[in-house]
């Protein structure tokens, strides 16, 4: 039975935290099983144990290793060791080349089971399809110049996107196509000159969000010192379809 997939945004901030926010992450779940924690920037961590408990998850799901996107993961290897309750399961953690790598540099290896009895790693490809429960999801490669991943999530209804970090390429194509909701980052309103175009502008969003059709456009990853009104401006414009930024404790349904 089809059911609509439900994200709650636990930090949205790009690049660094705003004073009292988090940066990228999102709980991702379906109404009868399934339940993800997408990226774990800094300050989600704790905005996710308000919601639930960490062996409560079915996986975890890292788009790529910048600190925005992953710096509260080592505080959860810890949390699952060395709680109160320590896990009695390694908990799947899904994420580009080089995870098991991440964790043996930020976690202390000179304990026994650390980081192997925090977490199962698996290292994703583009295109995999992978399942918890009634929440499917597809990765998809972006180019943000390191192994990066959006993607595509369901329970058998309406289509959420993510695009996780990228530049203009197929891959944003291939993500908001027929996405009843596209997540889209937007880093910039106007790229400085000579930043490499590995991240998207509110206007670019927008662009990719008209071409693939999708059904409404939410802005993530924006920069503290944007602007999120003249975000959603550009955006808009671009687009012609119904366009909001992404809020901290914001629940996001597809279709609704």
């Amino acid at each position: 039975m089809a059911e609509l997939v439900r994200l709650t945004v636990l930090g949205c901030c790009g690049t660094y935290p705003a004073a009292g926010r988090a940066c990228s992450g999102y709980l991702l779940e379906a109404p009868s099983g399934g339940r993800v924690w997408v990226d774990a920037g800094s300050g989600t961590l704790a905005n996710l144990l308000a919601r639930t408990d960490l062996p409560a998850l079915d996986a975890i799901w890292i788009s790529h290793l910048h600190a925005d996107h992953v710096s509260d993961l080592a505080l959860a290897g810890h949390a699952l060791l060395f709680g109160p309750e320590p896990t009695a399961r390694p908990l799947p953690l899904l994420g580009p080349t080089g995870m098991a790598g991440h964790l043996r540099a930020t976690m202390p290896t000179e304990i026994p089971g650390v980081p192997d009895d925090a977490f199962e790693v698996h290292e994703l490809h583009d295109g995999e399809r992978v399942g918890f429960g009634q929440l499917e999801l597809e990765a998809v490669a972006t180019e943000h110049g390191t192994p990066t991943f959006g993607l595509r999530a369901s329970a058998g209804g309406p289509t959420l996107a993510y695009s996780a970090d990228t530049g203009p390429c197929d891959g944003i194509g291939r993500l908001a196509e027929g996405a009843d909701l596209l997540l889209c980052e937007a880093s910039w309103l106007d790229r400085p000159s000579g930043v490499p175009p590995v991240h998207l502008t509110a206007e670019q969003a927008g662009r990719w969000a008209a071409e693939g059709r999708a059904g409404r456009l939410v802005l993530t990853h924006l920069r503290p010192d944007a602007d999120p009104a003249v975000a959603v401006e550009q955006a808009a414009a671009a687009f012609g379809g119904p366009v909001s930024v992404a809020h901290e404790g914001e629940v996001l349904t597809p279709g609704h």
